[in-house]
């Protein structure tokens, strides 16, 4: 570009979207006199759902800003935990992030989830229609306008996932009271309600059942309970600890 230069300093949270020349504090970037500092940001690879303040010579100025030539930019990572005005906090994770999405889910989070890849236009349209926070790891899909709102997942582990969305967003937790097949919400059962899902030797072994109200999926304390209590109790533990 032969327009204005600016120097750029990304916070070291962000790093990993940028090249590694520009991870050593501040460095030139050449702009074209009208885009958006919002528009520059992006070029270099960094989300703007990614970006808290954009402070330019030691004063916090908006995305629409157009830089100037010889201005510093600082760009800071969204504060945490980080709130999302206008509407109940709630998400709808892509594709990739099934194990995220059935983990939120056990907690009581209220977590949408495209089984099928249907594509970023109605993903992020999905996500306005519903003001869901989309949660991703594709750059595009956040840089996607109609967004409601949205989120970077950071790590491929989903126990590092988990981590990183609560402590993010900081949402209420409310462990045992969605499906995690569906998202819907979860009602007691008694035996009878739910017999025809139980095998014989289940039937004999347990007396406390949930349901789902929108699927119909049965619950109860099963072969794996004691793994998701472990999920439940991790993430129980974090919020005492954010305190």
């Amino acid at each position: 570009m032969n327009g204005p230069e600016i120097h750029v300093e990304v916070a070291p949270a962000l790093h990993l979207f940028v090249p590694a020349a520009r991870r050593a504090g501040s460095t030139p970037l050449g702009t074209d006199g009208v885009a958006t500092l919002g528009h520059v940001i992006e070029s270099l690879g960094v989300p703007l759902t990614e970006v808290g303040a954009l402070v330019v010579d030691g004063r916090a100025v908006p995305v629409s800003h157009i830089p100037k030539a010889g201005e510093t930019v600082r760009v800071r990572p969204v504060e945490r935990p980080q709130q999302v005005p206008g509407a109940p906090l709630r998400f709808l994770l892509d594709v990739h992030l099934g194990t995220l999405a059935r983990r939120l889910r056990l907690l009581g989070i209220d977590a949408a989830y495209e089984s099928t890849d249907i594509g970023d236009p109605a993903l992020a349209t999905r996500s306005a229609a519903e003001k869901r926070v989309m949660l991703s790891r594709d750059r595009g899909l956040l840089r996607r306008r109609e967004l409601w709102a949205g989120a970077f997942v950071y790590s491929t582990r989903p126990d590092d996932q988990l981590h990183d969305v609560l402590d993010r967003f900081a949402p209420a937790l409310r462990p045992w009271t969605r499906c995690t097949a569906c998202n819907g919400l979860l009602r007691q059962a008694t035996k009878d309600e739910v017999a025809a899902q139980l095998k014989h030797g289940t039937q004999r072994s347990y007396d406390v059942f949930a349901q789902c109200a929108d699927c119909g999926r049965a619950y109860w304390k099963g072969a794996h309970h004691d793994q998701l209590e472990a999920v439940v109790e991790r993430a129980l533990s974090m919020r005492t600890q954010r305190g």
